[in-house]
């Protein structure tokens, strides 16, 4: 029965007609997935971000090409054109680069964008009142300071002389006269300033964004609606109106596609294996739709919780890996365009390594993952199917983001495949904004979460430092959620950070990635593409491959008549 409904819902979607032309009246654009904020300091999801690229400008970001380029200043500084230099302070080597914002930058009120707006986010940073999820990238800078006479021309002193002091695309401003007095009122309350953040209580007051477009009408878990902001400061966008809509079930987005009920889907949560299925009903069926996709930067992983004495031994951890069937998976579920996972760095990534002399590689092998629970102490009940110690079942939770179809397949295949060497798996799903903003942002989960890193190349993994553990200390702030502490690690990582050197930044953060997949602090499952879904008579419309989206180049985007 079952079946049958669902052949026939098919068939009523196979003959529908496409809907009507879309213009630069408004653009809907479909996403599964929800954001957590719209303040560009405290956001942790992707969601957040190809949404706030949408509405915000840093002062630099990463194109489609791979390059930095200035957005809210004027160039990028270097120690070659004079615009930084190193200085000594306290004893200490760092960094001082001098950052001019563009004179025409303007919050959506007008108000020009000025280092106030970096400093009152350093202070939100570095509150330990405020959970920031990636406090370590973003406090790299220790100070900013001005001339009353030339409020755009900011000098920022760095908290260490570093390589990268240039790439700073997520140290985002915040406009200080509105968001300035509500800091002070809750600064020294736990997550007050979170809560009570204009872009929570009221995200649209005019004056929070200097992009392309502001936001006009909101609904939470439903929509956004964004319109043009007549202050920004480049070309103004052609389209008169976009909306962001939520369809939480990944497979219903194709749907609402082919019933004109949106015009495009996001890649954010966007699957290879539902782009590939649309893409061949679009070129049978002659749809004004462009499927598109891109190598990308994105790392599908298992964390697996460090916290949990299962888990703390790596046997287990190895016994884990060894049971399930990559390979397999990745034919069946992706037609073979995925690539199996080795470490957090992706192939794109001139950090990438797969030389089995320096990595550990692991291939489905029961035989090997069965010997390893077994020396783990874990025995196998004949009778029951499952493996005791001391008493103790060998039971582990298993979340992922609740209506991403290919995750929820993934953790079933899984669930049958751990079975099979006697581990019980126990599904506990939950929508993204429950699940990033509460289970793994405050490192809640017991056992295992499926999700996805985005980074951009040359990027020491921060997640994997130890300060980046998150506890109520540090008001929850760092995304080395599954508490992995490797004293060698965070030594690499901080190198990295020194190293002006580029062939030796490559061997710290090789050598990372061979610690990484010997020690298995999470599962690697997947390098995936970013995909895409736009209408044919969209311009301009490039994917980038990291985690600075598109979006980034919206005022570009024309829908042609």
């Amino acid at each position: 029965m079952i079946r049958s409904l669902s052949l026939i819902i098919a068939a009523l979607f196979a003959i529908q007609a496409p809907a009507a032309k879309v213009t630069n009246e408004q653009l809907t654009i479909g996403t599964s997935q929800e954001y957590d904020s719209l303040n560009p300091i405290i956001a942790t999801m992707m969601m957040s971000n190809y949404i706030y690229s949408l509405v915000g400008r840093s002062l630099v970001v990463l194109d489609a090409e791979g390059k930095w380029i200035p957005q809210l200043a004027q160039s990028i500084p270097s120690l070659k054109n004079g615009g930084a230099k190193i200085i000594t302070l306290n004893g200490e080597k760092t960094i001082e680069a001098n950052w001019v914002i563009r004179s025409d930058a303007k919050w959506s009120d007008g108000t020009p964008v000025v280092c106030a707006d970096f400093q009152l986010a350093l202070e939100v940073i570095n509150n330990p009142n405020v959970s920031v999820s990636n406090k370590e990238e973003l406090g790299i800078v220790e100070k900013v300071e001005w001339q009353e006479k030339t409020p755009q021309n900011c000098k920022f002193t760095y908290n260490k002389l570093r390589w990268d002091f240039y790439q700073i695309p997520r140290l985002m401003p915040l406009p200080s006269k509105i968001e300035g007095a509500i800091y002070k009122k809750f600064v020294n309350e736990k997550q007050g300033y979170e809560k009570n953040s204009a872009y929570s209580a009221n995200p649209t007051t005019e004056g929070l964004y200097n992009g392309p477009y502001k936001v006009s009408e909101i609904k939470l878990g439903s929509y956004i609606v964004l319109v043009p902001n007549s202050h920004f400061y480049g070309p103004a966008p052609k389209i008169k109106k976009i909306i962001i809509k939520l369809i939480p079930n990944t497979g219903t987005l194709e749907a609402h596609l082919l019933t004109g009920t949106i015009d495009m889907i996001a890649p954010v949560g966007y699957t290879i294996d539902l782009a590939l299925a649309l893409e061949k009903k679009i070129k049978a069926q002659n749809l004004p739709y462009v499927v598109t996709n891109k190598a990308s930067l994105n790392y599908e992983h298992i964390d697996l919780q460090q916290k949990n004495p299962i888990l703390k031994d790596k046997r287990v951890r190895k016994a884990l890996l060894y049971s399930i069937n990559r390979e397999e998976l990745n034919k069946s579920l992706f037609e073979g365009r995925a690539e199996v996972a080795l470490h957090p760095f992706t192939k794109i990534d001139p950090w990438y390594v797969e030389d089995p002399k320096k990595i550990s590689i692991y291939k489905y092998d029961l035989r090997q993952a069965t010997q390893l629970l077994d020396e783990a102490g874990w025995v196998l009940d004949k009778s029951k199917g499952y493996r005791y110690k001391n008493g103790e079942k060998l039971s582990l939770q298993f979340m992922t983001t609740a209506g991403n179809k290919i995750r929820e397949l993934i953790q079933t295949y899984l669930q049958t495949k751990w079975r099979d060497v006697g581990i019980e798996i126990i599904v506990k799903n939950e929508p993204p904004r429950v699940l990033f903003g509460e289970a793994v942002r405050k490192s809640l989960f017991s056992g295992m979460v499926l999700f996805a890193w985005s980074s951009f190349p040359e990027r020491p993994p921060l997640s994997l430092h130890s300060k980046s553990i998150p506890s109520e200390a540090n008001g929850w702030s760092g995304r080395n959620t599954f508490s992995w502490s490797n004293a060698r690690v965070d030594e690499l990582i901080e190198k990295i950070d020194l190293e002006f050197d580029g062939k030796k930044r490559a061997s710290y953060a090789q050598e990372i990635a061979r610690i990484y997949s010997d020690e298995l602090p999470a599962l690697p499952m997947f390098y995936l593409t970013e995909n895409a879904v736009y209408p044919q008579n969209l311009k301009n419309f490039r994917l980038t491959g990291h985690q600075f989206y598109e979006t980034n180049e919206v005022e570009k985007w024309e829908l042609s008549p």
